[in-house]
């Protein structure tokens, strides 16, 4: 058996909890070794340890200057050779911000650079990137420099392939690449008794539109009092939404982040999914939505509206319903809908599943990615894309 080769995985921040598919997607590569490569550790998802490598490795003084050095200036010395000693072929970097970081490390080390584009980094407005944070602002200043030197661009979904496209991303550069579900995790619990819970997952801010949502289920609960909203997720608008729920819902629940096995259970017990996601002030908009495809997997029906990439993540009609950005009446209508048809919610229940196991599988797509890295390690071979 051929020893398997190294590829880094550049996340500045490792892990944040909502990333679960970056990690998905880089334990499930069978002919590379993924490292996790960046600035620093948080507390979220856990890393393997004996394969992550940060920069500030919490020394008060030492750690953030070794940290402020790389970001501002690019330069890292024993970093760059503590990476080198991993003898990566690639570094595949997540979020474009995140692939301007590790641009001189590509560099230093003469390897291939890949970016994974996932949502806000190729929707959001230039003008609130340069208010923003300062991998942001870096992203901008050196964005025309990753155009002519990062190999490959992945974006999450056709919505993100057009988004780059229009600032001008080389197309032949571009792939769309939807990332995958772990549909043996990812499954439902015959042995679970469905209830009357509407579920929202997501991050409590303007994109996510739980707002909306809590709106809806007021019209939802006036037609069946005994449905319940339940959200798990936490933000800066979580005091501020648990006030309008307060204020116009008789049942709901807020859990705040909650471990992805707790997700799951979630989304075997509720009836209806529902994030209606929205196109932020700032631009930024759902690249994919991988949360949709999970819910799916577990034969979830969505009702969402029709924004960024979700109209990819959810086939209108058949697996889920998506209605008119920010009419929330339209949700409350679709949400009662499958509350109330229960031939029309099994229908929906088995072609969601049907759906994510044909197109968004986790390792026919990550056998799919594999074939990517070798086209970008041997650009003049022959591989073909499953």
């Amino acid at each position: 058996m051929s020893k398997k080769q190294s590829i880094i995985i550049y996340r500045d921040h490792l892990l944040p909890a909502s990333e679960t598919f970056v990690r998905a997607q880089a334990e499930a590569l069978q002919h590379f070794t993924p490292y996790y490569v960046g600035s620093r550790l948080v507390q979220g998802l856990p890393v393997p340890k004996e394969r992550t490598l940060v920069i500030n490795r919490g020394h008060r003084l030492l750690g953030k200057a070794n940290e402020y050095s790389f970001k501002l200036w690019g330069f890292a010395p024993t970093f760059f050779q503590q990476v080198r000693n991993l003898n990566p072929e690639i570094i595949h970097a997540h979020f474009g911000s995140d692939g301007a970081l590790a641009l001189p490390l590509a560099r230093n080390l003469r390897v291939p650079l890949l970016i994974t584009f996932h949502g806000f980094d190729a929707a959001g407005k230039d003008e609130y990137a340069r208010r923003s944070f300062y991998s942001h602002q870096l992203y901008l200043r050196r964005r025309e420099l990753l155009k002519h030197e990062t190999q490959m661009f992945i974006a999450v979904s056709e919505f993100i392939k057009k988004k780059l496209l229009e600032q001008d991303f080389p197309p032949e550069k571009i792939v769309v690449h939807y990332i995958g579900i772990d549909t043996e995790l990812f499954r439902p619990n015959p042995v679970v008794v469905r209830e009357p819970i509407v579920l929202f997952v997501g991050r409590l801010t303007e994109k996510k539109g739980c707002e909306y949502l809590i709106r809806a289920m007021k019209g939802v609960q006036a037609a069946m009092p005994e449905v319940e909203l339940v959200v798990i997720g936490e933000g800066l608008l979580r005091p501020s939404l648990e006030r309008l729920a307060g204020e116009m819902l008789r049942r709901y629940r807020f859990l705040g982040v909650q471990p992805p096995e707790s997700v799951r259970a979630w989304m075997n017990r509720a009836k209806v999914f529902c994030v209606p996601s929205v196109t932020a002030e700032s631009g930024d908009s759902e690249g994919f939505g991988m949360v949709f495809a999970e819910a799916q997997a577990i034969g979830l029906p969505v009702v969402s509206f029709a924004s960024g990439g979700i109209l990819e993540a959810v086939k209108h009609g058949e697996t889920g319903f998506l209605v008119t950005e920010r009419k929330w009446e339209e949700l409350t209508m679709h949400i009662l809908l499958l509350l109330e048809e229960e031939i029309l919610w099994h229908c929906f229940s088995e072609n969601g599943q049907h759906r994510v196991h044909t197109l968004f599988n986790l390792h026919k797509q990550t056998s799919v990615l594999e074939n990517l890295y070798q086209q970008i390690l041997n650009p003049k071979g022959e591989f073909s894309l499953l």
